[in-house]
């Protein structure tokens, strides 16, 4: 034995937070799974000289902090169990099998190697922040984007939230020559800089430490994107609205399809009218355009 894995129930509104915690426990690799005919959940891979019992003891008591302060939930047990080397490695891999997105995108692994014919081939090493295509929300976002660069790419693209860069190397094998993404955690500059020398697009992707408050001194881009969660789109709207070129584009997505409507309002009145909207294992993205003053 040489792996322990960490099974824990999570609902949407946990997974983030509990995804992060265990990072802070020292996990090797976390996975945050959902399936049609299963509930969803994190695992989490530790080495076994983590100790189990200490494991699993302060993971409950991290779901009841969440429960005392308002949080639901989701129902069932926190498991335990050990894994072989050979196991924790394919079961590590297999919760990243390639995919294709949208029209055009094809999303992998480093270590898969196949593309698709007709595809651009987008290659995202899993890491310490979010978005490997794999979630509803980022392949929303994708496929958004997708149709918003068309065959007319824009001059340059704005990544609020930018992760592990995805949708900003997405942009880029579409045709954008230029993209900034920004990100306040430092684990995701880093895996954004790594990813983006991983597609040979590092010269024009710029990955900065840093909020959208910071970029009061940019032009306005002809497109935006920010995969974050509701709230933080509402209190950033009106932000949105400068950032945004007049007649340019805002996608959005992090949101669950019930927060649908707080969001397009908080748009709207930022001065941007609803365009598009994908719906992905229950989460929203929204396409947005801004309107002339």
């Amino acid at each position: 034995m040489a792996f322990w894995q960490l099974t824990v129930p999570a609902g949407p509104a946990t997974a983030e937070g509990l995804t992060n915690f265990l990072w802070e426990q020292g996990a090797l690799g976390v996975v945050e799974e959902e399936a049609p005919d299963a509930p969803p959940r994190v695992r989490a891979f530790f080495s076994d000289g983590a100790s189990s019992t200490e494991l699993v003891a302060s993971t409950r008591a991290y779901l009841s902090e969440l429960r005392a302060l308002g949080f639901e939930t989701a129902r069932g047990e926190v498991e335990i169990a050990p894994l072989a080397e050979e196991a924790w490695a394919s079961a590590w891999q297999q919760s990243f099998p390639p995919r294709a997105v949208g029209r055009r995108l094809w999303v992998r692994p480093p270590w898969e190697r196949d593309d698709a014919p007709g595809r651009q081939t987008v290659v995202i090493a899993p890491a310490r922040a979010f978005g490997t295509g794999h979630h509803g929300s980022t392949e929303g976002c994708l496929a958004l984007l997708d149709d918003a660069i068309g065959d007319r790419p824009p001059a340059a693209m704005l990544d609020v939230g930018t992760g592990t860069g995805i949708l900003s190397i997405a942009a880029i094998k579409l045709g954008v020559p230029r993209v900034l993404g920004v990100d306040i955690d430092p684990d995701a500059v880093t895996a954004a800089r790594e990813n983006a020398r991983l597609n040979g697009c590092g010269g024009r992707f710029e990955a900065l430490l840093a909020g959208p408050e910071l970029l009061h001194d940019r032009p306005p881009f002809p497109l935006v994107v920010a995969n974050i969660l509701a709230h933080s789109h509402a209190a950033l709207a009106p932000r949105y609205g400068r950032l945004v070129a007049t007649g340019g584009r805002l996608i959005l997505g992090g949101m669950l399809e019930g927060e649908d409507g707080p969001v397009t309002a908080a748009a709207a009145a930022a001065g941007f009218h609803p365009a598009d909207r994908v719906a992905v294992d229950g989460w929203s993205s929204l396409g947005f355009r801004k309107a002339a003053p």
